[in-house]
């Protein structure tokens, strides 16, 4: 990679600037990370509604969420949970980036917000308004609270941005694959800096109920809520479903040193690949997600020799935890045994949409302070799980590169290459 502005493939380098993260074990990025290494769970009993005879009874909820202190009521109230959160982290982020506002020059501010379902609860509680009160009851901001792309037009619209603005809906992938396009503005030049990540707001009884008939959701520790998300290890029984927002600010490095942002890490690579194989199982031999992982290695101009650390998806399922460690040894080689892994997921659950781009942040953290966050709940090894997974403490390191996988539902992977930024350069 070069030192200057552009790397050797003629195309801009793009730095992080801003981070803004509220989750089930944190309402701002640094206690989300702290949580994390501390081993602090945000899973608990469901709170969002009554879950009395559902099999499952636990998941991740953003607890006490006041949006008051980022929006007016009146814009709140008409608003999905999904764009509340992704609002809430998006003013963080740029107030973290301390971006001049408003911006200079709008035209050049990009959003790209993903989310896996979107506003699900206010389709579904106006679907029931209509079916017992009838049509006059039926709010006039339905469909506008409804639609997936809503997240990205109320931060676009807090913010005044003019630039490009899309919406990715990738399931799992969604957030990890809305920062990789997000680089992807900048690299085409049609946007400056860009305000990206994911959100997800779905503890509904809809999908707890539809998970839970999937079996792909934790039903032995709802009396240990903090127990349930267990990567990796030989006990783990399905994931946790949890929500939450990470929103980044994506800046060009000319323009980031220009105004003397604080640089949180450089974005190098992204990719992302379909399995084109099963709407839920992964490809038994993972070529999916050995082709994402490659591609986003060779995207960064780097070499598997180079990766310092991954960030598994690890939801806790017992396939997907085979699978992913299957990919990485098919990669990998004899070198996966040497490559620290580990999941978020064992203390934040499984935010959907949101969960790569939190994981991403983490990533940017872990590269930031020299510190590998752990994989908390691992307590028997299973022999089809044999790798480093960092297991119940944070380990110190010399972190220059680091790799965060997200595999998600529809075969669809993404997954992203970060880099150490230090002294003008990446190392």
């Amino acid at each position: 990679m070069e030192n200057g502005y552009h790397d050797v493939r003629g195309r801009a380098r793009v730095v992080i600037t801003g981070i803004g993260v509220i989750s089930p074990v944190g309402h701002t990025g640094p206690e989300s990370w702290e949580s994390l290494l501390n081993g602090r769970s945000g899973i608990g009993p469901i709170t969002q509604f009554d879950p009395t005879g559902l099999p499952v009874t636990i998941a991740g909820e953003v607890k006490k969420f006041d949006p008051g202190k980022y929006m007016s009521f009146k814009e709140a109230r008409r608003m999905s949970r999904a764009s509340q959160l992704a609002l809430a982290a998006a003013v963080m982020a740029v107030e973290d980036a301390n971006l001049p506002q408003p911006f200079p020059d709008p035209e050049r501010v990009g959003v790209l917000v993903g989310t896996g379902v979107g506003g699900f609860e206010v389709g579904a509680s106006q679907l029931e308004i209509f079916n017992t009160k009838g049509f006059a009851r039926v709010s006039p901001f339905a469909m506008t609270g409804f639609l997936a792309n809503m997240p990205s037009h109320h931060v676009s619209v807090q913010f005044g941005t003019k630039g490009p603005i899309s919406t990715v809906v990738a399931a799992c992938a969604t957030g990890t694959q809305a920062i990789g396009e997000g680089v992807e503005m900048i690299r085409r030049g049609i946007a400056d800096t860009v305000l990206t990540g994911g959100v997800e707001g779905l503890i509904h009884v809809a999908a707890i109920a539809g998970f839970a008939r999937m079996l792909a959701l934790s039903t032995n520790y709802n009396d240990q809520p903090e127990r349930a998300s267990r990567p990796f290890d030989k006990d783990r029984d399905g994931f946790v479903l949890s929500e939450g927002a990470g929103i980044l600010v994506l800046e060009r490095l000319d323009h980031a040193i220009e105004r003397g942002a604080h640089i949180y890490a450089e974005v190098l690579g992204h990719a992302s690949s379909s399995d084109a194989f099963h709407v839920a199982a992964p490809d038994p031999e993972a070529a999916g997600a050995v082709r994402a992982m490659r591609w986003a290695i060779d995207d960064a101009l780097l070499d598997i020799e180079d990766i310092d650390y991954i960030n598994a998806h690890g939801t806790a399922t017992p396939v997907n935890d085979a699978s992913e460690t299957y990919a990485i040894k098919t990669l990998f080689g004899e070198r996966a045994y040497e490559i620290p892994i580990s999941s978020s997921k064992s203390v934040m659950g499984h935010a959907m949409g949101a969960t790569g781009a939190i994981e991403g942040i983490f990533c940017a953290y872990a590269l930031q302070n020299g510190i590998i966050p752990p994989t908390w709940n691992y307590e028997t090894p299973d022999p089809d799980c044999d790798l480093d997974y960092v297991p119940n403490a944070p380990r110190k390191a010399d972190l220059r590169i680091t790799l965060s996988n997200s595999f998600g539902l529809g075969g669809q992977n993404a997954c992203l290459v970060l880099g150490k930024y230090l002294n003008g350069k990446t190392e």
